[in-house]
């Protein structure tokens, strides 16, 4: 897809399904993404920072997990939103903080910390606490610029501010729609940064495979986790099979989950439970 008809595609994109792909894992268990009231919950907190790198005043959230003690360090999940979101997309509309919190209190994941950025570079604090953000500056404020912000400013932040690991193979990078495309265009051009990479309904915005993998070899020997998730009834669901097919030919170990939904914050959701319980291991 040409990235000058992403913006319109998006705006149809629930009206049109595709069913060429069977779901190959069954749904996460009822519940998952629910608030529990009798386990732990880590904390959100608006965080805003100056960035050298846009010359601006930004915002992001960062998730603490229950007990979180500078007496130990913890891996750290940057997850990204999709267009017109904001740093609140995963915790009010997918609910990411309770999806992780659950996973804690069920023994199946260790504690992590995540971050939630503003991924268009052209969003600054004073967005708020507002849930949807005007995409300002159209694509290329969620590209290089939003980069640059990512490695120069918001790593560094968090590592300076929080008892985190500071090596690759305790950091991930994911995220949803847009944010798909920016994690595994990220991603995969820095592996010597991420070890751990997911695209969630992977949108429009995504570099050829054969640009996001151009050393296949490179990607077999220092990826641990390659993360493709997307419904059957999703309209940029081809964008992810492309990608699969590349690395199939390419011989690159990857996981491509395909369920039964949409381009909605059900899909978003059940593949942060999924992927969350793969990484750190």
């Amino acid at each position: 897809m040409k990235r000058g008809l992403f913006f319109t595609f998006l705006t149809a994109i629930l009206a049109a399904g595709v069913s060429c792909a069977q779901p190959t894992s069954p749904d996460p268990p009822a519940g998952f993404n629910a608030t529990r009231d009798n386990i732990p919950h880590g904390t959100v907190t608006a965080v805003q920072y100056d960035s050298k790198a846009l010359g601006t005043r930004r915002q992001m959230r960062i998730y603490t997990p229950p007990g979180y003690s500078t007496s130990r360090k913890y891996p750290v999940l940057i997850l990204l939103h999709g267009a017109g979101g904001s740093d609140r997309e995963w915790t009010r509309s997918c609910r990411a903080d309770a999806i992780i919190d659950n996973l804690l209190a069920d023994g199946k994941i260790q504690p992590m910390i995540m971050v939630f950025p503003a991924g268009n570079a052209s969003v600054t604090a004073d967005l708020g606490d507002n849930t949807r953000a005007a995409s300002i500056g159209g694509i290329d404020g969620w590209e290089k610029p939003f980069e640059n912000d990512l490695l120069r400013d918001i790593i560094p932040y968090v590592e300076s501010h929080y008892s985190v690991y500071a090596d690759r193979e305790h950091r991930a990078l994911a995220g949803l729609s847009m944010g798909g495309g920016q994690s595994l265009n990220i991603g995969l051009s820095h592996l010597d940064l991420f070890a751990w990479i997911g695209g969630f309904s992977t949108a429009g915005n995504t570099n050829p495979p054969a640009q996001l993998v151009p050393d296949p070899a490179a990607a077999k020997k220092k990826l641990k986790l390659l993360w493709l998730g997307c419904g059957n009834q999703d309209s940029l669901l081809e964008v992810s099979q492309e990608i699969d097919s590349y690395l199939k030919a390419k011989g690159v170990p990857h996981v491509f989950h395909v369920d039964g939904y949409a381009h909605n914050r059900i899909e978003w959701s059940n593949n942060l439970y999924f992927f969350a319980q793969q990484i750190f291991k």
